[in-house]
C-alpha cells in the first residue's frame, strides 16, 4: 500500500480531514480534503462535522483552527513549520500605541500567533484587511506584523492614520524587482500578479494585488494565458490545475518558503498513525485570540461593530 493510500485509510479510521496551504507540496496538496489559504482553511474546518483536523501548513494555521474549533483535535504533521513574521511584534510595542493614541484600533495579520492575535481588536486576512479597516470607526490604526500589507492597506485607505510596523514575510520581501522586470522582458504579454506581501518595488509592477486565492481566481477568469506570479511557488500546482492551458513564470531567485515545505506525507502518516503534534493553544490566550477572529467573520459580513 502506497503512503498515499495508508493516509487515506487511516483518515476514514480516525474520523479526520486534511487541510493543506497552497504553499506546501504538490504531493502534500493532492493528499489533502481541502486546499486554500490559511483563514479559508480554518473558518471551512470549523463547520465540518470531523473530530480530528489535520494542519498541512505552519504553526500559526494550527492554532488559527484550534481557536475556532476548540473541541476538535487539531495535528500538525511538524511541529516545527513555522512562520518567522507571526512572531515579529512585541507587545511593548502594541501597548506604546495604545498610550499615543486614545481611539486606537490594533489590526492584526491572521499570519500571526495566538498571542500577538490576543493583543489585538480584531483579525484581517490579505483578502478582506482593505474593507475592514476602511469601516472601522477609529482614525488611528496600528496593522501588525507585516509592513508590506499595513503599507498597501494605507494606500488603499488614505483617510486613516496607519501606523506601519517592522515585520515581514522573508519570502515575499525578498522578492527582487529586478527579477520580475526580466521575466517581463522574456514574457511582454503576461500579466504580473503578486501578492501584497510584496516589497513595494514588486508591487508597483503589478497589474493585479490581491491574496493568493485572489491571484489563482484572476488567473483562472483571465482572457490571458501568461502570467508573472509574485508569490510563493507552492501556489503553481493550484494555478495549473485551474489554467493547464497557461504559462506561468516565477522570479529566477524561486519564492520558496522554508517552513510549509516542512510538511510531508511521511508527517501527515506519522499523526494519524499515532495522534503526536496535537496543537493545543493556552487558555488565557485562547478567548481574546478566538474573539479577534470572530470580530473579522462579523466585520467582513458587515454584521459587526468594534
Amino acid at each position: 500500500m502506497s503512503t498515499q493510500e495508508m493516509i487515506q485509510q487511516l483518515k476514514r479510521e480516525k474520523d479526520a480531514v486534511i487541510l493543506a496551504h497552497y504553499y506546501v507540496g504538490p504531493e502534500v496538496q493532492a493528499a489533502a480534503d481541502y486546499v486554500g489559504d490559511s483563514f479559508y482553511l480554518s473558518k471551512l474546518a470549523a463547520g465540518l462535522p470531523n473530530k480530528t483536523l489535520v494542519f498541512c501548513g505552519v504553526s500559526f494555521m494550527g492554532e488559527g483552527g484550534k481557536l475556532l474549533s476548540p473541541d476538535k483535535t487539531v495535528l500538525m504533521p511538524d511541529l516545527e513549520a513555522d512562520c518567522p513574521m507571526a512572531h515579529m511584534v512585541s507587545k511593548e510595542m502594541v501597548e506604546a500605541a495604545r498610550r499615543e493614541y486614545s481611539d486606537l484600533a490594533v489590526v492584526c495579520y491572521v499570519n500571526s500567533t495566538a498571542e500577538i492575535k490576543s493583543w489585538a481588536d480584531v483579525c484581517v486576512t490579505s483578502s478582506n484587511a482593505v474593507k475592514i479597516v476602511e469601516n472601522l470607526p477609529n482614525e488611528h490604526i496600528l496593522f501588525i506584523p507585516d509592513k508590506n500589507l499595513a503599507r498597501y492597506v494605507a494606500e488603499q485607505v488614505p483617510q486613516k492614520h496607519i501606523l506601519i510596523p517592522d515585520g515581514y514575510c522573508p519570502v515575499h520581501e525578498q522578492m527582487k524587482a529586478e527579477e520580475i522586470k526580466a521575466q517581463k522582458r522574456l514574457h511582454p504579454e503576461a500579466k504580473v500578479l503578486a501578492h501584497p506581501e510584496c516589497n513595494r518595488q514588486v508591487l508597483e509592477l503589478a497589474d493585479y494585488i490581491g491574496s493568493t486565492s485572489g491571484i489563482i481566481d484572476y488567473a483562472a477568469n483571465s482572457p490571458k494565458n501568461e502570467f508573472i506570479i509574485a508569490t510563493e511557488a507552492g501556489v503553481l500546482y493550484e494555478l495549473q490545475k485551474k489554467r493547464p492551458d497557461a504559462g506561468f513564470y516565477f522570479a529566477d531567485t524561486l519564492p520558496v518558503c522554508e517552513g510549509m515545505k516542512r510538511i510531508t506525507l511521511e508527517g501527515i502518516l506519522h499523526v494519524l498513525r499515532t495522534g503526536e503534534h496535537a496543537l493545543h493553544v493556552e487558555e488565557e490566550l485562547a478567548k481574546p485570540a478566538g474573539e479577534t477572529l470572530k470580530r473579522m467573520l462579523a466585520l467582513a459580513s458587515g454584521k459587526g461593530q468594534l
